[in-house]
Protein backbone atom coordinates (compact mmCIF):
# COMPACT_ATOMS: atom_id res chain seq x y z
CA UNK A 1 0.00 0.00 0.00
CA UNK A 2 1.28 3.42 -0.94
CA UNK A 3 0.63 6.04 1.73
CA UNK A 4 1.75 9.63 1.16
CA UNK A 5 4.63 10.78 3.34
CA UNK A 6 2.65 13.62 4.95
CA UNK A 7 0.07 11.12 6.21
CA UNK A 8 2.80 8.81 7.51
CA UNK A 9 4.51 11.72 9.24
CA UNK A 10 1.38 12.67 11.18
CA UNK A 11 0.74 8.99 11.96
CA UNK A 12 4.18 8.70 13.53
CA UNK A 13 3.59 11.89 15.48
CA UNK A 14 0.27 10.56 16.79
CA UNK A 15 1.99 7.33 17.77
CA UNK A 16 4.64 9.18 19.76
CA UNK A 17 2.13 11.47 21.48
CA UNK A 18 -0.10 8.57 22.59
CA UNK A 19 2.51 6.04 23.66
CA UNK A 20 2.19 6.74 27.40
CA UNK A 21 -1.61 6.53 27.27
CA UNK A 22 -1.47 3.27 25.35
CA UNK A 23 1.01 1.81 27.84
CA UNK A 24 -1.33 2.77 30.68
CA UNK A 25 -3.95 0.39 29.20
CA UNK A 26 -1.80 -2.60 30.13
CA UNK A 27 -2.87 -2.50 33.78
CA UNK A 28 -6.52 -3.24 32.89
CA UNK A 29 -5.35 -5.84 30.37
CA UNK A 30 -3.42 -7.69 33.07
CA UNK A 31 -6.33 -7.56 35.54
CA UNK A 32 -8.81 -8.88 32.99
CA UNK A 33 -6.44 -11.65 31.88
CA UNK A 34 -6.21 -12.67 35.54
CA UNK A 35 -10.00 -12.60 35.83
CA UNK A 36 -10.35 -14.93 32.83
CA UNK A 37 -7.70 -17.38 34.06
CA UNK A 38 -9.24 -17.45 37.54
CA UNK A 39 -12.63 -18.30 36.04
CA UNK A 40 -11.18 -21.06 33.84
CA UNK A 41 -9.42 -22.53 36.87
CA UNK A 42 -12.42 -22.20 39.19
CA UNK A 43 -14.58 -24.32 36.89
CA UNK A 44 -11.76 -26.67 35.95
CA UNK A 45 -11.90 -26.09 32.22
CA UNK A 46 -10.69 -29.18 30.39
CA UNK A 47 -10.53 -30.55 26.86
CA UNK A 48 -13.71 -32.49 27.51
CA UNK A 49 -15.63 -29.21 27.66
CA UNK A 50 -14.78 -28.54 24.00
CA UNK A 51 -16.85 -31.43 22.66
CA UNK A 52 -20.27 -30.26 21.59
CA UNK A 53 -23.71 -31.78 21.68
CA UNK A 54 -26.42 -32.38 19.10
CA UNK A 55 -30.19 -32.49 19.06
CA UNK A 56 -31.65 -31.23 22.32
CA UNK A 57 -28.21 -30.75 23.84
CA UNK A 58 -29.07 -32.29 27.19
CA UNK A 59 -26.28 -32.43 29.81
CA UNK A 60 -23.79 -30.43 27.75
CA UNK A 61 -20.91 -29.98 30.19
CA UNK A 62 -19.15 -27.43 27.96
CA UNK A 63 -22.24 -25.25 27.66
CA UNK A 64 -22.78 -25.34 31.42
CA UNK A 65 -19.13 -24.46 32.11
CA UNK A 66 -19.30 -21.60 29.62
CA UNK A 67 -22.33 -20.14 31.37
CA UNK A 68 -20.58 -20.31 34.74
CA UNK A 69 -17.35 -18.81 33.43
CA UNK A 70 -19.06 -15.80 31.83
CA UNK A 71 -21.09 -15.27 35.00
CA UNK A 72 -17.85 -15.27 37.00
CA UNK A 73 -16.09 -12.88 34.58
CA UNK A 74 -19.00 -10.43 34.53
CA UNK A 75 -19.59 -10.58 38.29
CA UNK A 76 -23.08 -12.03 37.79
CA UNK A 77 -25.15 -14.63 39.61
CA UNK A 78 -25.84 -16.42 36.35
CA UNK A 79 -25.38 -16.15 32.61
CA UNK A 80 -26.68 -17.79 29.47
CA UNK A 81 -24.19 -17.85 26.58
CA UNK A 82 -25.46 -19.21 23.26
CA UNK A 83 -24.44 -19.06 19.65
CA UNK A 84 -28.19 -19.19 18.94
CA UNK A 85 -28.35 -15.50 19.89
CA UNK A 86 -28.03 -13.98 16.42
CA UNK A 87 -26.86 -10.58 17.67
CA UNK A 88 -26.56 -8.32 20.67
CA UNK A 89 -29.97 -6.92 19.76
CA UNK A 90 -31.43 -10.43 19.99
CA UNK A 91 -29.90 -10.95 23.45
CA UNK A 92 -31.21 -7.58 24.67
CA UNK A 93 -34.65 -8.31 23.22
CA UNK A 94 -34.81 -11.65 25.02
CA UNK A 95 -34.16 -9.85 28.30
CA UNK A 96 -36.70 -7.13 27.53
CA UNK A 97 -39.65 -9.28 26.49
CA UNK A 98 -39.56 -11.36 29.65
CA UNK A 99 -39.44 -8.28 31.89
CA UNK A 100 -42.90 -6.85 31.32
CA UNK A 101 -46.62 -7.31 31.76
CA UNK A 102 -49.24 -5.40 29.79
CA UNK A 103 -49.27 -1.64 30.59
CA UNK A 104 -45.83 -1.69 32.23
CA UNK A 105 -43.62 1.33 31.63
CA UNK A 106 -39.91 1.42 30.87
CA UNK A 107 -37.47 4.20 30.10
CA UNK A 108 -34.11 4.69 28.44
CA UNK A 109 -31.96 7.16 30.36
CA UNK A 110 -29.21 7.41 27.73
CA UNK A 111 -31.35 8.93 25.03
CA UNK A 112 -32.34 7.05 21.89
CA UNK A 113 -31.29 3.38 22.00
CA UNK A 114 -29.27 1.91 19.14
CA UNK A 115 -31.12 1.90 15.82
CA UNK A 116 -31.80 -1.84 15.71
CA UNK A 117 -33.87 -1.60 18.90
CA UNK A 118 -36.38 0.79 17.31
CA UNK A 119 -38.50 -2.02 15.79
CA UNK A 120 -38.29 -3.86 19.12
CA UNK A 121 -39.57 -0.84 21.05
CA UNK A 122 -42.11 0.03 18.38
CA UNK A 123 -42.58 3.47 16.91
CA UNK A 124 -46.17 2.70 15.89
CA UNK A 125 -48.57 -0.22 15.91
CA UNK A 126 -47.32 -1.00 12.41
CA UNK A 127 -44.20 -2.46 14.07
CA UNK A 128 -45.54 -5.98 14.41
CA UNK A 129 -44.29 -7.99 17.36
CA UNK A 130 -42.91 -4.90 19.09
CA UNK A 131 -43.21 -4.13 22.78
CA UNK A 132 -45.61 -1.31 21.86
CA UNK A 133 -47.94 -3.79 20.17
CA UNK A 134 -47.90 -5.82 23.39
CA UNK A 135 -49.02 -2.74 25.34
CA UNK A 136 -45.65 -1.87 26.88
CA UNK A 137 -45.08 1.88 27.20
CA UNK A 138 -41.69 3.43 26.53
CA UNK A 139 -40.23 6.84 27.38
CA UNK A 140 -36.88 8.25 26.37
CA UNK A 141 -34.97 10.49 28.78
CA UNK A 142 -32.26 12.51 27.08
CA UNK A 143 -28.93 12.98 28.77
CA UNK A 144 -28.26 16.48 30.07
CA UNK A 145 -24.97 18.18 29.22
CA UNK A 146 -23.31 14.79 28.84
CA UNK A 147 -24.57 13.48 32.18
CA UNK A 148 -27.60 11.86 33.74
CA UNK A 149 -30.76 13.96 33.82
CA UNK A 150 -31.53 12.97 37.40
CA UNK A 151 -34.52 15.29 37.76
CA UNK A 152 -36.25 13.79 34.73
CA UNK A 153 -35.33 10.26 35.81
CA UNK A 154 -36.73 10.84 39.29
CA UNK A 155 -39.95 12.20 37.82
CA UNK A 156 -40.38 9.10 35.65
CA UNK A 157 -39.62 6.77 38.56
CA UNK A 158 -42.29 8.48 40.66
CA UNK A 159 -44.86 7.48 38.03
CA UNK A 160 -43.85 3.83 38.20
CA UNK A 161 -41.15 2.31 35.98
CA UNK A 162 -40.67 -1.44 35.60
CA UNK A 163 -37.28 -1.22 33.86
CA UNK A 164 -34.56 1.34 33.25
CA UNK A 165 -32.47 0.83 30.11
CA UNK A 166 -28.88 2.07 29.87
CA UNK A 167 -26.83 1.93 26.70
CA UNK A 168 -23.21 1.84 27.80
CA UNK A 169 -21.74 2.83 24.44
CA UNK A 170 -22.61 5.86 22.34
CA UNK A 171 -24.11 3.71 19.59
CA UNK A 172 -24.94 6.04 16.69
CA UNK A 173 -25.47 9.01 19.01
CA UNK A 174 -22.84 11.74 19.09
CA UNK A 175 -22.45 11.59 22.86
CA UNK A 176 -20.04 10.22 25.42
CA UNK A 177 -20.29 6.61 26.48
CA UNK A 178 -20.93 5.89 30.16
CA UNK A 179 -18.09 4.48 32.23
CA UNK A 180 -18.64 1.99 35.05
CA UNK A 181 -18.27 4.60 37.79
CA UNK A 182 -21.06 6.69 36.25
CA UNK A 183 -23.26 3.62 35.84
CA UNK A 184 -22.64 2.75 39.49
CA UNK A 185 -23.64 6.28 40.49
CA UNK A 186 -26.96 6.14 38.65
CA UNK A 187 -27.73 2.63 39.91
CA UNK A 188 -27.48 3.86 43.51
CA UNK A 189 -29.77 6.76 42.64
CA UNK A 190 -32.38 4.57 40.94
CA UNK A 191 -32.42 1.90 43.64
CA UNK A 192 -32.78 4.56 46.32
CA UNK A 193 -35.81 6.05 44.56
CA UNK A 194 -37.36 2.82 43.26
CA UNK A 195 -35.79 -0.39 44.65
CA UNK A 196 -38.03 -2.70 42.63
CA UNK A 197 -37.09 -1.20 39.24
CA UNK A 198 -34.92 -3.47 37.09
CA UNK A 199 -31.79 -1.92 35.53
CA UNK A 200 -30.73 -3.37 32.17
CA UNK A 201 -27.48 -2.41 30.44
CA UNK A 202 -26.68 -2.91 26.77
CA UNK A 203 -23.06 -3.93 27.30
CA UNK A 204 -22.09 -4.17 23.61
CA UNK A 205 -18.58 -2.85 22.86
CA UNK A 206 -17.83 -2.45 26.57
CA UNK A 207 -16.67 -5.83 27.86
CA UNK A 208 -13.06 -5.98 29.09
CA UNK A 209 -12.47 -2.26 28.54
CA UNK A 210 -12.50 -1.53 32.28
CA UNK A 211 -11.61 -3.86 35.15
CA UNK A 212 -15.26 -4.04 36.29
CA UNK A 213 -18.44 -4.94 34.42
CA UNK A 214 -21.86 -3.31 34.95
CA UNK A 215 -23.19 -6.26 36.97
CA UNK A 216 -20.48 -5.42 39.54
CA UNK A 217 -21.77 -1.84 39.70
CA UNK A 218 -25.35 -2.52 40.75
CA UNK A 219 -26.90 -3.39 37.38
CA UNK A 220 -29.48 -6.20 37.48
CA UNK A 221 -28.99 -7.63 33.99
CA UNK A 222 -26.62 -7.08 31.05
CA UNK A 223 -26.59 -8.35 27.49
CA UNK A 224 -24.12 -8.34 24.63
CA UNK A 225 -22.73 -9.96 21.51
CA UNK A 226 -19.96 -12.52 21.05
CA UNK A 227 -18.88 -11.05 17.71
CA UNK A 228 -17.85 -7.98 19.61
CA UNK A 229 -15.48 -7.78 22.60
CA UNK A 230 -16.19 -10.97 24.52
CA UNK A 231 -15.71 -13.22 21.48
CA UNK A 232 -12.14 -12.05 21.01
CA UNK A 233 -12.38 -12.25 17.21
CA UNK A 234 -12.65 -16.04 17.51
CA UNK A 235 -16.31 -16.71 18.33
CA UNK A 236 -18.16 -17.28 15.02
CA UNK A 237 -21.55 -16.15 16.36
CA UNK A 238 -23.59 -15.68 19.50
CA UNK A 239 -24.46 -13.51 22.42
CA UNK A 240 -25.05 -13.60 26.16
CA UNK A 241 -27.28 -12.40 28.96
CA UNK A 242 -25.91 -12.18 32.51
CA UNK A 243 -26.98 -10.84 35.88
CA UNK A 244 -29.43 -11.84 38.58
CA UNK A 245 -30.42 -15.48 38.25
CA UNK A 246 -34.18 -14.93 38.06
CA UNK A 247 -33.79 -12.37 35.27
CA UNK A 248 -31.38 -14.54 33.29
CA UNK A 249 -33.77 -17.48 33.62
CA UNK A 250 -36.57 -15.28 32.30
CA UNK A 251 -34.49 -14.18 29.30
CA UNK A 252 -33.59 -17.78 28.52
CA UNK A 253 -37.30 -18.67 28.42
CA UNK A 254 -37.69 -16.12 25.67
CA UNK A 255 -34.70 -17.51 23.78
CA UNK A 256 -36.00 -21.10 23.94
CA UNK A 257 -39.39 -21.74 25.58
CA UNK A 258 -41.00 -21.83 29.03
CA UNK A 259 -40.02 -25.07 30.72
CA UNK A 260 -36.83 -25.36 28.65
CA UNK A 261 -34.85 -22.25 29.51
CA UNK A 262 -31.14 -23.01 29.80
CA UNK A 263 -31.51 -26.79 29.93
CA UNK A 264 -31.39 -27.35 26.16
CA UNK A 265 -29.49 -26.03 23.19
CA UNK A 266 -27.07 -28.07 21.13
CA UNK A 267 -23.58 -26.59 20.87
CA UNK A 268 -22.42 -28.68 17.88
CA UNK A 269 -18.67 -27.98 17.52
CA UNK A 270 -18.74 -24.38 18.76
CA UNK A 271 -17.68 -24.71 22.41
CA UNK A 272 -13.93 -24.59 21.88
CA UNK A 273 -14.20 -21.41 19.77
CA UNK A 274 -16.32 -19.68 22.40
CA UNK A 275 -13.91 -20.58 25.22
CA UNK A 276 -10.95 -19.54 23.10
CA UNK A 277 -12.63 -16.26 22.18
CA UNK A 278 -13.15 -15.41 25.85
CA UNK A 279 -9.52 -16.29 26.54
CA UNK A 280 -8.30 -13.87 23.84
CA UNK A 281 -10.85 -11.14 24.56
CA UNK A 282 -8.78 -9.03 27.02
CA UNK A 283 -5.88 -8.87 24.54
CA UNK A 284 -8.16 -8.20 21.56
CA UNK A 285 -9.89 -5.38 23.40
CA UNK A 286 -6.54 -3.94 24.47
CA UNK A 287 -5.36 -3.81 20.85
CA UNK A 288 -8.65 -2.19 19.80
CA UNK A 289 -8.20 0.47 22.49
CA UNK A 290 -4.62 1.12 21.37
CA UNK A 291 -5.90 1.68 17.86
CA UNK A 292 -8.75 3.91 19.00
CA UNK A 293 -6.45 6.16 21.06
CA UNK A 294 -3.99 6.52 18.18
CA UNK A 295 -6.74 7.07 15.58
CA UNK A 296 -8.40 9.73 17.72
CA UNK A 297 -5.17 11.68 17.97
CA UNK A 298 -4.39 11.28 14.27
CA UNK A 299 -7.84 12.25 12.98
CA UNK A 300 -7.83 15.34 15.20
CA UNK A 301 -4.56 16.38 13.58
CA UNK A 302 -6.35 16.33 10.23
CA UNK A 303 -8.98 18.69 11.60
CA UNK A 304 -11.78 16.25 12.41
CA UNK A 305 -13.85 16.44 15.57
CA UNK A 306 -13.46 13.20 17.52
CA UNK A 307 -15.24 11.60 20.46
CA UNK A 308 -13.64 10.67 22.74
CA UNK A 309 -10.40 12.58 22.43
CA UNK A 310 -7.28 10.47 22.65
CA UNK A 311 -6.51 11.45 26.28
CA UNK A 312 -10.02 10.90 27.68
CA UNK A 313 -11.19 7.91 29.74
CA UNK A 314 -12.72 5.09 27.70
CA UNK A 315 -15.38 2.55 28.52
CA UNK A 316 -15.90 1.03 25.07
CA UNK A 317 -13.92 0.38 21.89
CA UNK A 318 -15.81 2.88 19.74
CA UNK A 319 -14.08 5.90 18.27
CA UNK A 320 -16.42 8.53 16.84
CA UNK A 321 -15.16 10.76 14.02
CA UNK A 322 -17.38 13.53 12.69
CA UNK A 323 -17.01 13.48 8.90
CA UNK A 324 -19.38 16.38 8.25
CA UNK A 325 -20.65 15.12 4.88
CA UNK A 326 -22.09 12.02 3.30
CA UNK A 327 -19.25 11.82 0.79
CA UNK A 328 -16.49 11.94 3.42
CA UNK A 329 -18.24 9.21 5.41
CA UNK A 330 -18.56 6.97 2.35
CA UNK A 331 -14.98 7.54 1.20
CA UNK A 332 -13.53 6.91 4.67
CA UNK A 333 -15.40 3.60 4.85
CA UNK A 334 -14.22 2.72 1.36
CA UNK A 335 -10.64 3.24 2.48
CA UNK A 336 -11.11 1.07 5.59
CA UNK A 337 -12.48 -1.67 3.33
CA UNK A 338 -9.44 -1.39 1.05
CA UNK A 339 -7.17 -1.85 4.05
CA UNK A 340 -9.03 -4.93 5.27
CA UNK A 341 -7.79 -8.52 4.90
CA UNK A 342 -11.06 -9.88 3.43
CA UNK A 343 -13.06 -8.47 0.50
CA UNK A 344 -10.62 -5.60 0.12
CA UNK A 345 -11.91 -4.92 -3.40
CA UNK A 346 -15.50 -4.59 -2.25
CA UNK A 347 -17.00 -1.10 -2.17
CA UNK A 348 -19.22 -0.34 0.87
CA UNK A 349 -22.61 0.76 -0.43
CA UNK A 350 -25.34 2.53 1.56
CA UNK A 351 -28.13 0.07 2.35
CA UNK A 352 -31.15 -0.27 4.60
CA UNK A 353 -30.03 -3.12 6.84
CA UNK A 354 -32.61 -5.10 8.85
CA UNK A 355 -33.62 -3.18 11.96
CA UNK A 356 -32.24 0.20 10.85
CA UNK A 357 -34.30 3.29 9.96
CA UNK A 358 -31.63 5.12 7.91
CA UNK A 359 -29.26 4.03 5.20
CA UNK A 360 -26.05 2.69 6.74
CA UNK A 361 -22.56 2.52 5.28
CA UNK A 362 -20.59 -0.37 6.77
CA UNK A 363 -16.96 -1.24 6.09
CA UNK A 364 -15.39 -4.36 7.49
CA UNK A 365 -13.49 -7.01 5.60
CA UNK A 366 -13.65 -9.35 8.57
CA UNK A 367 -13.19 -13.10 8.95
CA UNK A 368 -16.43 -13.26 10.96
CA UNK A 369 -19.27 -11.48 9.17
CA UNK A 370 -20.12 -8.26 11.01
CA UNK A 371 -17.48 -8.81 13.68
CA UNK A 372 -17.00 -5.44 15.37
CA UNK A 373 -13.99 -6.55 17.40
CA UNK A 374 -12.19 -6.96 14.09
CA UNK A 375 -11.55 -3.63 12.41
CA UNK A 376 -14.73 -2.05 11.09
CA UNK A 377 -16.23 1.37 10.50
CA UNK A 378 -19.82 2.35 9.91
CA UNK A 379 -22.29 5.14 10.29
CA UNK A 380 -25.82 6.22 9.39
CA UNK A 381 -26.31 8.64 6.52
CA UNK A 382 -27.75 11.43 8.63
CA UNK A 383 -26.39 14.48 10.40
CA UNK A 384 -23.71 14.89 11.65
CA UNK A 385 -22.44 12.19 9.26
CA UNK A 386 -20.25 10.62 11.92
CA UNK A 387 -18.37 7.41 11.32
CA UNK A 388 -17.83 5.01 14.21
CA UNK A 389 -14.54 3.16 14.10
CA UNK A 390 -14.36 0.07 16.25
CA UNK A 391 -12.28 -2.96 16.88
CA UNK A 392 -9.07 -4.24 15.48
CA UNK A 393 -7.48 -7.27 17.12
CA UNK A 394 -4.04 -6.02 16.10
CA UNK A 395 -2.81 -2.43 16.47
CA UNK A 396 -0.57 -2.61 13.35
CA UNK A 397 -3.53 -3.76 11.26
CA UNK A 398 -5.66 -0.94 12.67
CA UNK A 399 -3.00 1.52 11.54
CA UNK A 400 -3.00 0.02 8.04
CA UNK A 401 -6.77 0.34 7.81
CA UNK A 402 -6.96 3.92 9.03
CA UNK A 403 -4.03 5.06 6.89
CA UNK A 404 -5.74 3.46 3.91
CA UNK A 405 -8.88 5.47 4.71
CA UNK A 406 -6.92 8.71 4.97
CA UNK A 407 -5.16 8.05 1.68
CA UNK A 408 -8.49 7.38 0.00
CA UNK A 409 -9.81 10.69 1.31
CA UNK A 410 -6.71 12.54 0.10
CA UNK A 411 -7.00 10.99 -3.34
CA UNK A 412 -10.58 12.28 -3.48
CA UNK A 413 -9.53 15.77 -2.39
CA UNK A 414 -11.37 15.46 0.92
CA UNK A 415 -8.43 15.75 3.33
CA UNK A 416 -7.16 19.04 4.64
Amino acid sequence: MKIDSDIVKLSDKAGAETIDIRRSLEDVLQKNCGKVIDAFHEFNLGEGHFHGSTGYGFHDAGREALDKIVARITGSEKSVVRFQFVSGTHAITSALFESFHISDRWISITGKPYDTLSPVIGESLQDKGSLLEWGINFKMVEILNGDWNKAAIEEELSRGVKLVFIQRSCGYNWQRSFCISKIEEICRFIKQKSPQTVILVDNCYGEMVEDKEPAEAGVDIIAGSLIKNLGGGIAPAGGYVAGKAELVDAASRNLTAPGIGTEEGATLDINRLLFQGIFFSPAAVNQALNGAVWASCLMEKFGFEVLPRYDEKRTDIIQGIKMGSRKRLEVFCRGIQKGSPVDSRAVPTPVMNPGYRDEIVMAGGTFIQGSSIELSADGPLREPFAVYLQGGISFPYIKIGVLSALQEMKDEGLLK
